[in-house]
């Protein structure tokens, strides 16, 4: 039996360490899939070592080193096999010299070069044009963000059976077709660049507003995502995309220390200490928004959602919040990325800039969307909506069936909290 407290610190180091062992894995063996498999293989002799040996002082070092001995091994297994022994075993002195260093010295090199990134060549090939746009997307927050399949489930508001297939067959196209592992060249990577950028901000959105668990956060996650935004923007610094979405996640990151409390409970946006936004964060996402702009970027999907959070950004407290250009910027997305979800968060901004009446109609025609059916978002603005109508019961009833439908502890414990003061007012 494993200890709780080495359990949990197994479970920690795999989130954190997972998307580099494997993304430095597949540099070796070609196969993203394989790969997967041996940095699993790392994480069970973990669970079989630490509970008796300890956490090792550098647990990531470990996985990597435990990893790519399994790699190495594998390879050599595949030499004897295929029965080239002498050619194929310098090829493994020559390899094994290459990739055995220090696992910090080895990270530091990729990242001194410009395109020498494990986990962006890890995204790159999952977001190869052989897969489906959906597959793309969720092989890449399977093996870079190390969300679960429900956890990719819930970010696509699909079925958690769907995304599991998906990614199997994802990842055996991928071995097919003879995939490379690399950064590609400056054409096809245009070609990529819309599903490259949806995996990083779907990876920052589930750090950012964590879709199950006990936490209402995960930073790591957040800081993930924007490392890759931020490699992505050297590399590509022409797109203008690029800059809208590093702009969004970096104004969005400012709000990281306000949006919970000493208990870690979740704060909402409007009831938000704004002197403990990130200024710094602040201000290099406002400039990555201007670059984005001056490359004529102003009406994409990313520099539009950017210029809706620097809305919230520039208003010194919530009253100050120029609602009417919200809804004009939100009404400018819905033309150039149309989706329920967006249809539900423009509904929120007419309701705080026309009043809430305007809103709820709007949200009750949204009642039938089938993409929307578990989303608990829906009934909580719904709630919100009839509350200020004065609507108290049946704002009451709209908070328990989102809290019903959320699996992250501390959303539930807030709306069940706004629950609880609709039936004090009533």
């Amino acid at each position: 039996m494993i200890p709780a407290d080495t359990h949990r610190a197994i479970e920690v180091v795999w989130r954190i360490e997972s998307a580099r062992v494997i993304a430095h894995v597949a540099r070796i063996v070609r196969d993203v899939g394989l790969a997967e498999e041996l940095a699993q293989d790392a994480l069970v002799a973990a669970l079989e070592h630490w509970p008796e040996a300890g956490v090792p002082d550098n647990p990531g070092a470990w996985l990597m080193a435990t990893a790519k001995n399994r790699a190495l091994d594998r390879l050599r297994q595949e030499a004897l096999h295929a029965r080239k022994h002498e050619e194929l075993g310098r090829e493994m002195d020559a390899l094994e010299s290459h990739v055995v260093p220090d696992f910090v010295d080895s990270l530091d090199a990729a990242r001194e070069d410009d395109i020498g990134d494990d986990l962006l060549r890890l995204v790159f090939t999952a977001c190869h044009p052989v897969l489906s746009t959906e597959a793309r997307v969720a092989l890449t927050l399977r093996l870079i963000g190390g969300l679960t399949t429900g956890e990719i489930a819930r970010a696509f508001l699909a079925p958690e059976a769907t995304i599991a297939q998906r990614i199997v067959r994802a990842k055996r196209t991928l071995k097919a077709a003879h995939v490379p592992f690399e950064v590609p060249q400056a054409d096809a990577r245009a070609a990529r660049l819309a599903s490259v950028l949806e995996v990083i901000y779907l990876i920052f959105n589930e750090g950012y507003s964590a879709t199950a668990g006990d936490d209402w956060m995960r930073p790591a996650l957040c800081d993930e995502a924007l490392r890759l935004g931020r490699v992505l923007e050297r590399l590509m610094p022409d797109e203008s995309e690029v800059h809208g979405l590093v702009a969004l996640m970096e104004i969005q990151a400012s709000r990281t220390h306000a949006r919970t409390d000493a208990q870690g409970r979740p704060v909402l946006l409007l009831d938000q200490d704004r002197s403990r936004w990130d200024p710094l964060l602040i201000r290099r996402g406002l400039a990555a928004l201007e670059r984005s702009v001056a490359l004529g970027g102003a009406s994409g999907p990313y520099t539009l959602q950017s210029a809706l959070a620097a809305c919230h950004a520039r208003a010194r407290t919530a009253e100050e919040t120029d609602w009417v250009q919200i809804v004009a910027l939100y009404d400018a997305l819905a033309q150039v990325a149309p989706s329920p979800v967006i249809e539900l968060n423009r509904a929120v901004a007419i309701g705080m800039a026309f009043g809430p009446a305007a809103a709820l109609e709007i949200v009750d025609a949204l009642g039938d969307e089938q993409s929307l059916v578990s989303y608990h978002w829906l009934p909580s603005v719904r709630g919100d909506l009839l509350a200020k109508l004065g609507r108290t019961g049946e704002a009451r009833a709209e908070f328990e069936r989102a809290a019903a439908m959320t699996r992250n502890l501390r959303e539930r414990e807030l709306l069940l909290e706004r629950a609880s003061q609709m039936g004090q007012r009533s």
